[in-house]
């Protein structure tokens, strides 16, 4: 009876799954097999440069979305946008909060005491690793001033970001003192 015995030196490496490569993350790790099967299995170059190449795509991929994500004009513009939305659904946070206890809160942190979803960061802060995270406001006793620092994270600058409201009568929010 004859077996077939196929040795490492005559079984044709898995280039196929260098394929693999093109799904970012799961990529990383198929390459960095492929290095591996490449170095002490096959001691193929090919399949050495197909697992370098595959490592190499995921992190060019991740490290592209970190960029346009957070560090591009077209990232910061989006989180802008993203800061607008939070501020406008914070001015009613802040209202109903009035309602409640007669007085606008001290410091954004007092919304948090309740138990609905209230979001206080910032998300242009957030993003640019600044330690105070929160949206700038100040309790004017009553009326209260509430705006993002903006794209470049410096208050009282032209590209402040404010709730779209129009002060009234019936609210307590002032864009300036």
């Amino acid at each position: 009876m004859k077996q077939n015995n196929i040795s490492p030196k005559t079984s044709r490496p898995p280039y196929l799954l260098g394929l693999l490569g093109l799904i970012p993350l799961v990529g990383f790790f198929v390459g960095l097999g492929l290095l591996l099967y490449g170095i002490i299995k096959y001691k193929d170059k090919v399949l050495i440069g197909i697992g370098i190449a595959c490592m190499l795509f995921t992190l060019i991929i991740y490290s592209s979305l970190f960029y346009f994500g957070f560090k591009s004009d077209f990232g910061k513009n989006a989180w802008a946008k993203h800061s607008q939305v939070q501020l406008n659904s914070l001015v009613k946070n802040i209202e109903f909060f009035k309602l409640e206890n007669g007085k606008y809160p001290d410091s954004l942190t007092q919304l948090l005491n309740k138990n609905e979803f209230v979001m206080i960061v910032d998300p242009l802060k957030a993003t640019s690793g600044n330690s105070d995270m929160f949206f700038n406001y100040e309790n004017l006793g009553d009326s209260y001033l509430l705006f993002s620092a903006g794209i470049d994270g410096l208050p009282n600058t032209k590209d402040d970001i404010f709730p779209e409201v129009s002060p009234s009568k019936n609210i307590g929010w002032r864009r300036t003192h």
